[in-house]
């Protein structure tokens, strides 16, 4: 195994793009099966209620989570470009302090998070019966903060410098020990619901920290000296102004979530199973997606910093076709086989044919949801980060103002959450794609002027 930065500047696009790719979906596939164990083993072990409790923490952990990851992001953009340009000596203070700001951040989501759990639940109009499975869940996740803040962290320092087979090798550890953490956590030690979280945290902590020393020791580009390692106000003002707007958008879809999560408790225990089962399952078919979505940011950033305009708008393009084509064979899959998947995770029939219902509905509007993605990961790429902020305001809109007219006025019953997401994602695609038609990415890329800071 041996960590290497890759310049995406130069060659194919697609091979690069869809290279670099490769093995982020197979990591995110992994990762996703830190989520797959938690519900199989708590739905089938611990029974229905005990799945919905984990599924009603779901939206507010994933709150907290996501601003960190807003941050790690940033810095991801702002290294692409440094790399792309050239300019070593800023990529390595870029490095020290976005690691910095990321770990305070972190402390501080931790802290709170922890602290806000039954609040938080009792906001999203959780079950009382539901509650104590639910905060003990959500305290002992949200208590991994930290741990999911460096890996997000590093996983996108070596993601800009063009690698992402190396953090694949450290999940590929991680996933193993979180399956048997789970098994020997729930079933053996019968920690309940806490041991599932448990399991999880303590296997994204291992792969964080394991990851991170060895790209620090093997990467010549993160060899950093006694100068590298100072506070630079200027750059912590770059990260912070490019991660924040990234951060706020993340929230504001999680904000979003949160909502809909909480229509879905007022419908009961049944509707909140299926509603989590199908979200695991979406989860999983949207790593294609996310995937792409990190190459075409790094491909986009690499490029832009080095000033190849037309090459990051070739590998929009090859994104958009590539998301397209997955796109249409997951809707064909789940129109003709969502039963099987759905009873993978609960045994309810009235739960089950709801899952059937909502993998159907939903799959019909990947195409957006591809397009989301991809002109998401361009425009962050190019350091249109203002448009995050339009991004997650469209979701809110879209999310909230949905589920209240399709639940209190059109009177659609349950079908209106997942209503509600399929107009979600048909809106906020036709922004995205709006936003980079309209070319107001081109006056906003960092190395035309954050690079000038300090």
């Amino acid at each position: 195994m041996k960590a290497c930065a890759k310049d995406m500047t130069h060659g194919n696009e697609a091979g690069l793009i869809l290279r670099f790719a490769l093995p982020l979906l197979l990591g995110n596939l992994l990762q996703q099966l830190y989520n797959i164990a938690d519900t199989i083993i708590v739905g089938k072990v611990l029974g229905d209620d005990a799945l919905a409790a984990v599924g009603a923490t779901g939206s507010i952990t994933y709150l907290f989570y996501t601003l960190c990851v807003g941050l790690a992001t940033g810095a991801g953009i702002i290294i692409a470009q440094f790399f792309g340009a050239g300019q070593f000596a800023r990529l390595r203070s870029a490095v020290w302090n976005s690691a910095v700001i990321t770990l305070l951040f972190g402390i501080v989501i931790t802290s709170v998070s922890v602290r806000l759990t039954v609040p938080a639940l009792q906001l999203l109009s959780t079950p009382e019966h539901l509650i104590p499975f639910s905060a003990s869940y959500m305290r002992v996740a949200c208590a991994g903060t930290v741990a999911v803040a460096a890996y997000n962290w590093i996983n996108a320092v070596m993601r800009a410098l063009g690698d992402s087979k190396t953090p694949l090798y450290f999940l590929c550890a991680a996933s193993i020990l979180n399956v048997a953490l789970d098994l020997l956590f729930v079933m053996v030690f019968e920690w309940g619901v806490s041991g599932a979280a448990a399991a999880t945290v303590a296997s994204q902590c291992i792969s964080a920290i394991a990851c991170t020393f060895y790209a620090f020791r093997k990467m010549p580009e993160l060899a950093l000296t006694n100068e590298d390692r100072t506070i630079d106000p200027d750059m912590i003002a770059l990260c912070v102004r490019t991660g924040i707007p990234i951060a706020m958008q993340s929230a504001l879809i999680s904000v979003s979530m949160v909502m809909l999560q909480r229509v879905t408790n007022t419908f009961g225990d049944i509707v909140m199973a299926a509603y989590t089962a199908s979200m695991r399952i979406e989860q999983f078919i949207q790593q294609p997606f996310i995937s792409l979505n990190a190459a075409i940011s790094t491909f986009t950033g690499q490029n832009i910093g080095a000033g190849q305009e037309q090459r990051s708008i070739r590998g929009l393009h090859i994104g958009l076709r590539t998301t397209t084509t997955i796109a249409v064979a997951v809707a064909a899959l789940f129109w003709f086989f969502a039963r099987p998947f759905i009873s993978c995770f609960i045994s309810g029939e009235e739960s089950i044919e709801i899952g059937v219902f909502a993998l159907r509905v939903t799959s019909l509007f990947y195409i957006p949801l591809g397009m989301i993605y991809m002109t998401r990961g361009f425009l962050n790429g190019a350091g249109d980060t203002a448009y995050a902020l339009i991004n997650g305001l469209s979701e809110v809109i879209c999310r909230v103002g949905g589920s209240m007219i399709l639940v209190e006025l059109v009177g659609c019953g349950y079908q209106a959450i997942w209503y509600t997401t399929c107009i979600t994602w048909l809106v906020t695609g036709i922004v995205g794609f709006t936003r980079f038609t309209g070319g107001k990415w081109r006056t906003k890329a960092i190395q035309r002027g954050g690079l000038q800071c300090g």
